[in-house]
């Protein structure tokens, strides 16, 4: 198994673990101080992969339809509130799209994988760079969800 899906699979498993308290209405609430919530962030991972690995290799996406993927990618934000169905679909699809992905590395559909630079100045040579990219990514949004729930719950940050 791939030491970074690996990762992030631990890191989705915990993200899975902090929102096992919350209610469809904190999941879809946008706390005061930021532009999302929490579900968009979690549904974010799965689109972000998407465009890491598939679309930026002029695949067609894999796990998600196009409407999903333009819900959720960068620079979207909320626009309504998600189901309680349509939320324990998108944490199918945390796992569910690892596991293609991790197929498809093996398949070694990236072969042809062309470089691009992110948004953090991070150069992206090879769908192996994308693969040390992905939990840096994943760590940002689940930071961000910490966060928001603290907000949500009233809690105060401990340092």
């Amino acid at each position: 198994m791939n030491k970074q899906i690996d990762v992030v699979r631990k890191t989705r498993r915990a993200i899975l673990n902090l929102i096992s308290d919350m209610s469809t209405e904190e999941l879809n609430q946008v706390p005061a101080g930021f532009n999302n919530n929490i579900i968009w962030n979690i549904a974010h991972l799965v689109a972000a992969q998407d465009n890491i690995f598939y679309v930026k290799s002029g695949h067609p996406l894999k796990n998600i339809s196009q409407e999903y993927f333009d819900a959720y990618k960068p620079g979207s934000k909320p626009e309504g509130s998600v189901s309680s169905n349509e939320i324990e679909r998108i944490k199918a699809l945390l796992f569910s799209s690892l596991d293609h992905l991790e197929s498809d590395f093996d398949q070694n559909l990236f072969s042809n994988y062309p470089a691009w630079t992110t948004r953090y100045g991070v150069d992206i040579e090879s769908a192996n760079d994308g693969l040390i990219l992905l939990p840096f990514h994943e760590g940002l949004h689940f930071g961000y969800m910490m966060a928001q729930k603290r907000v949500i719950r009233g809690q105060k940050q401990e340092i």
